[in-house]
């Protein structure tokens, strides 16, 4: 098959839905398919066939940065379009009018058009704003064959404020190529707790760093440290806080860490704490922790880490509630053996993400939807 995945935003951040797209490209290429991309703005070069057509400018949404598409050429749209003659594109939802809507419309009506479902806006205004595009994507809504959401929050919020039926289908993760982290010698002598992502409000790394105040108060981190990674506009009030606070001998800040880095600090973890506080509709930070060897995670009680972890309590946390944190963190730290039952658990669970598990099902379906187009792919036998 020839697909094609579609997004808005562009390919240089590698942010979850650019992981999504690109996790489940390279192993349809394993598969023997042919992949492109039609997205906005990009710089990278090491990612073949990728159709560029917006421009687009930053804005913040849902309290996170990305790109908004400002202009795309219908000509060039169609000129793609009509010279590749794609099987299947694989669209990113919600998406704009100005450019993936214009995508989907011009699309041939052989091609079947599959959408993935991937918000779960923070506030009153996101959701109102989802409202009113939703009324702007009509025209386009109604071409596309099925919509899939990432977790059960997002299929319940692309229903309730857009109109959107949609069947959930886990965000894919290459759980391999995660399962190769070492430990770092150079931390080997404490338990480690483990913080990776930006440094942004939502994220909940200061609330953190006030949890392991609280243990070092109540002198319950003797022979442990945080290792928070990661930088973001929050790096400068978190390091005050260490200073003020004298937690200098218990919390390293290493910075940002590059993807291929990643695993190894995970696998370095007793705990991983990936205490975001909303705005999440999966979480594949979280899945590449568990995946990556951390001992547990304990994830924010947010809707998408809530179904990624199981809905098991002992591994959810509100962040805000500093001493029930600081409570949890000591818990999972001391008990080993609850711990390592938990972890256990975790990575069985996270089998379902496995980007094998999903593309299969993403291409069952895609045949499926073909073939009631009288489209066939019996010279296909990758798969």
């Amino acid at each position: 098959m020839k697909i094609c995945f579609v997004l808005d935003d562009g390919l240089d951040r590698p942010d979850g839905v650019q992981q999504y797209i690109l996790t489940l490209g390279d192993w349809y290429k394993s598969k023997g398919h042919e992949v492109h991309y039609i997205v906005g703005e990009t710089a990278r070069q090491d990612i073949s066939h990728v159709h560029v057509l917006s421009r687009n400018m930053q804005v913040r949404f849902n309290k996170n940065r990305l790109a908004m598409p400002l202009f795309a050429s219908r000509k060039k749209i169609r000129s793609v379009l009509q010279k590749e003659q794609f099987d299947v594109l694989h669209v990113q939802m919600p998406y704009s009018p100005q450019f993936v809507a214009q995508v989907i419309r011009s699309a041939p009506a052989r091609t079947a058009i599959i959408g993935t479902f991937h918000i779960l806006p923070s506030g009153g205004l996101q959701r109102i704003g989802s409202q009113i595009l939703s009324q702007l994507l009509s025209g386009s809504l109604i071409r596309i064959d099925a919509v899939y959401a990432v977790s059960p929050a997002a299929q319940a919020f692309a229903k309730h404020y857009m109109n959107i039926d949609s069947r959930v289908l886990p965000n894919a993760v290459d759980l391999s190529s995660c399962q190769s982290g070492q430990e770092l010698k150079k931390y080997a002598k404490t338990k480690n707790v483990v913080f990776l992502g930006r440094l942004v409000e939502r994220k909940g790394a200061l609330e953190l760093v006030k949890a392991i105040h609280t243990l070092v108060k109540t002198e319950r981190f003797s022979g442990r440290q945080l290792i928070l990674c990661g930088t973001g506009p929050m790096e400068s009030k978190i390091n005050r806080y260490i200073t003020s606070h004298n937690l200098e001998r218990y919390v390293t800040c290493p910075g940002f860490i590059a993807e291929k880095d990643k695993k190894n600090y995970f696998a370095t973890a007793d705990v991983t704490v990936l205490p975001s506080k909303y705005g999440e509709s999966f979480g594949i930070v979280v899945v590449e922790a568990i995946a990556s060897g951390s001992r547990v995670v304990l994830g924010g009680d947010n809707p998408g880490y809530r179904y990624v972890l199981n809905d098991i309590e002992d591994t959810l946390v509100n962040p805000s509630d500093t001493d029930t944190f600081a409570d949890k963190i000591d818990t999972l730290l001391s008990n080993e053996t609850r711990s390592t039952e938990l972890g256990s658990a975790q990575r069985k669970y996270i089998a379902q993400f496995n980007v094998s598990a999903v593309g299969a099902t993403l291409l069952k379906d895609y045949k499926a939807i073909l073939a009631k187009k009288h489209i066939k792919f019996d010279n296909y036998t990758h798969e």
